[in-house]
């Protein structure tokens, strides 16, 4: 017990040193390392990615700014108040990021920025390592809709109704092939591999992803959303 409470002692000991030194200018945290930071959108995914992207709710000039930074053009979508927990605020609208989509979308800056570095950092190293070639368009089902969970009549608002929400279905590849969840997803094989190592990178970024593993609604897409709440199912 003493030994715990000196190691413990020790521990926060050494941590008090090292914001002193890093809020006296001496020692540096590696931008990846932050969790308070902004992220670096061109960089690999650290431990902290996931909190720096959502913590881009807060900073909607950082945001856009990061976007712009990363090479990423987008049209700011026409603010919506949200009432009765629907809306559009501190949000663009986007019909390719690095990869094309089926169709453009109105998303939050922070479900942009993370889209990016999924793109990036997930979905194309995935698929060279599975396929040997990349992803040219992603498929998707949709991201901004007023309505409830699942299209309730009653319960509370998806996140979806704020644009920070998209479902995303499917995938092409250079040659053509389209690796959809519907078809691949328990199919085996490089499709499926894949999908799951996308469904689990996916899991270091957004704060809620739902596949098909998690109930049948989710059968044929992933759900991928910036939400307050931390699921990954």
């Amino acid at each position: 017990m003493i030994l715990a409470k000196l190691i413990f002692f020790l521990f926060g000991l050494g941590l008090g040193a090292l914001a002193v030194l890093v809020w006296s200018g001496f020692a540096a945290i590696p931008p990846a390392w932050n969790p308070l930071g902004p992220p670096d959108l061109a960089a690999e995914t650290g431990p902290f990615t996931r909190l720096q992207l959502a913590g881009l709710r807060h900073e909607p000039a950082t945001c856009f700014d990061l976007l712009e930074q990363a090479g990423i053009r987008v049209s700011p979508a026409a603010e919506r108040v949200v009432e009765n927990g629907c809306g559009i605020q501190n949000a663009a609208y986007a019909e390719k990021l690095d990869i094309a989509y089926s169709r453009g979308f109105v998303a939050t800056c922070p479900m942009l920025a993370a889209l990016i570095v999924f793109e990036r950092q997930v979905v194309q190293p995935a698929a060279l390592r599975h396929f040997g070639m990349k992803v040219i368009r992603i498929g998707h089902l949709g991201s901004y809709s007023c309505r409830n969970i699942y299209g309730r009549e009653t319960g509370r608002r998806s996140e979806h109704a704020t644009a920070n929400a998209i479902d995303i279905a499917a995938f092409t590849l250079t040659d053509g092939r389209v690796v959809s969840l519907a078809r691949n997803w328990n199919r085996g094989g490089a499709g499926a591999a894949f999908l799951r190592e996308v469904d689990d990178g996916a899991c270091r970024l957004f704060n809620v992803v739902l596949g098909p593993d998690y109930n049948a609604a989710h059968r044929d897409h992933f759900h991928l959303d910036m939400g307050r709440f931390r699921v990954c199912r």
